[in-house]
């Protein structure tokens, strides 16, 4: 019993040793950045009121290190998402909010199932958009080195949006990766893509309208196709070459006309294919995450609207579950 106490406490000492140190660190980076702040053109009133009760976050870094597309075979991923409870609730987020979703489909030509797909499955509909204080996430990551510089740059944009006042700091409460609103958008899709839909000189995006809004315009402007195809699921023959497969979601390749590729697939016959000239690429998602998983299966064709949705969420996992949900919100409405 005694051995168990010491070795406890010996482990608490660690722990808040290593915090300790960790603290003093984050504090000397903090001073490093307000002069990189500066620099960028933010104002030294905006930095002291922003950032002084910004503190290091050790969750963030844990939750960075073990996110869901990194461990969650695709069946798993999917299921989770796009569940019978979670297409009632967006059946019953879309009948509260009709006119506004009809109308922005619309304006931006953006169907209103992955509009309601992607809120859905990002916050739930608007019920949880995450309890973190955004600030603090985005300077832990930017401290930590993994992805140093892209969450700086994301830290530099949002001080810009609080400093030309059109996003109020005491709001930024989101995700731990620093993302925010209904739709969590990171403030560099915040500063590129978010607009004050209804007027009233103010960027919010807990709020259905600016919300709503700025994810169809998000999603015009990097090149969604209306009433286009996402992925269709295949049988793969074992004779197709591996070059042909894509593991990761980082940059899809080896795309090609259908045509070329209908050769390996033992479905073919079922997927209702009208034009085999259209470029598409297969995607199997589980090989390189999942310990003891097939090579070829589960496998996907996927199309531009696919890609579009890696650029909001650069996961294999993710986009499959949107156009899972998408399509089954468009089977009920």
């Amino acid at each position: 019993m005694k051995l168990i106490n010491l070795i406890f406490f010996l482990f608490l000492f660690l722990t808040v040793n290593s915090y300790s140190d960790e603290n003093i660190n984050f504090d000397k980076w903090k001073k490093n950045f307000k002069d990189i702040a500066l620099k960028n053109g933010i104002s030294e009133k905006t930095f002291d009121i922003t950032m002084r009760n910004v503190k290091f976050l050790p969750k963030v870094i844990e939750y960075d290190r073990f996110q869901p597309e990194f461990y969650e075979d695709t069946k798993t991923y999917i299921s989770k998402r796009t569940s019978n409870k979670k297409l009632k609730k967006g059946l019953d987020f879309y009948s509260n909010n009709i006119d506004l979703i009809n109308i922005i489909e619309k304006n931006f030509q953006i169907e209103k199932e992955l509009l309601l797909s992607l809120m859905g499955i990002e916050t739930n509909f608007g019920t949880y958009v995450g309890k973190m204080d955004i600030l603090s996430s985005l300077a832990t990551l930017s401290y930590d080195k993994r992805r140093s510089d892209f969450f700086s740059n994301e830290l530099l944009i949002l001080l810009r949006l609080v400093d030309n006042n059109i996003i109020d700091y005491k709001t930024l409460y989101g995700s731990w990766a620093g993302a925010f609103g209904f739709f969590q958008f990171m403030p560099s899709t915040i500063k590129n893509y978010a607009f004050d839909y209804n007027r009233d000189n103010y960027i919010d995006l807990k709020n259905s309208e600016d919300a709503y809004a700025s994810a169809a315009n998000y999603l015009n402007k990097i090149g969604w196709k209306k009433d286009d195809h996402c992925f269709k699921k295949i049988e793969l023959s074992e004779d197709i070459p591996i070059k042909f497969l894509n593991v990761s979601a980082k940059k899809i390749h080896s795309k090609k006309k259908i045509r070329l590729f209908k050769k390996y697939i033992k479905n073919y016959s079922d997927l209702g294919i009208k034009n085999e000239n259209q470029k598409i690429a297969i995607v199997t998602p589980d090989k390189d995450i999942i310990p003891d998983a097939l090579t070829l299966s589960p496998a996907y064709i996927v199309f531009d609207n696919y890609e579009i949705i890696l650029k909001w969420n650069r996961s294999l996992r993710f986009a499959l579950a949107v156009c899972t949900l998408k399509n089954k919100f468009k089977n009920e409405i």
